[in-house]
């Protein structure tokens, strides 16, 4: 616990922000794009740069600008018009409570691997129902699929309904399992930061996929496949599901 005292103290402090109704959509569009930044400087660099192209997944194909600027204006379309208004409503039902305590490491580790885990499972559903019924897949999904080669301002590129969908997800696990605001919080970024990484087109040597042992976790080769074949690879991180369902595809 005292590891993360100090942490919780700092965020605390910003009390009257985080207990504001703006926070919420400020913390996910920041988080978003600041993780989304390293991996466009990436795309621009590596055109120049072979020995940084040999990550690229897809090297044949790059994002450009104009591919880019679309994403974040309907990222930002998206936050500020649905995002915030269903934030806001649950700012107003479910006030936030700071508790003066941390909770202890071990806890928060659990915790946050247990929504991973609720998360990717539902997503999994959620995305095998919306690629077997046409209907949804044109109606909802089809516009995340945009794009074949992924790059990381493809993450959120989705219809509303799709976005607000996983959005629940993610914001309903830590409160079936009843977890501390500081889980909470680092539950999201990691599953940002995943997301985005998933999306990327890199195969980089320290990402996440490379870090978890016995192929458990897909990472951005294994959902970079998804956006080419468009019939394999449901899960968003770890691989057990699609091999349980016979799903997957090896990157």
């Amino acid at each position: 616990r005292l590891c993360l005292q100090s942490l919780w103290d700092f965020v605390t402090a910003k009390e009257t922000l985080i207990k504001s109704p703006f926070f919420p959509v400020l913390f996910s569009f920041t988080a978003y794009m600041a993780f989304c930044l390293p991996y466009i400087a990436l795309d621009f660099l590596s055109t120049r740069l072979p020995n940084l192209r040999k990550y690229k997944i897809q090297p044949q194909n790059y994002p450009t600008l104009g591919m880019m600027v679309p994403c974040i204006i309907q990222s930002v379309y998206h936050h500020v018009v649905f995002i915030f208004p269903v934030t806001f409503l649950h700012w107003y039902w479910r006030p936030m409570n700071l508790p003066v305590i941390a909770p202890e490491l071990p806890e928060v580790l659990l915790e946050v691997g247990v929504c991973l885990l609720l998360f990717d499972f539902e997503y999994f559903l959620w995305h095998l129902l919306h690629h077997k019924v046409p209907w949804l897949y044109k109606t909802f999904h089809k516009v995340h699929h945009k794009h074949v080669s992924t790059f990381a301002l493809t993450t959120q590129y989705s219809s509303i309904w799709e976005l607000l969908s996983l959005g629940f997800f993610a914001a309903i696990n830590p409160v079936l399992l009843g977890c501390h605001p500081l889980t909470e919080m680092i539950f999201f970024l990691v599953n940002i930061w995943l997301s985005v990484e998933d999306h990327s087109g890199y195969d980089l040597p320290w990402s996440t996929h490379h870090l978890v042992p016995f192929g458990l976790f897909g990472g951005a080769p294994h959902h970079d496949l998804h956006h080419l074949k468009f019939k394999s690879n449901y899960a968003p991180y770890f691989t057990h599901w699609d091999k349980l369902f016979g799903t997957f595809t090896e990157s």
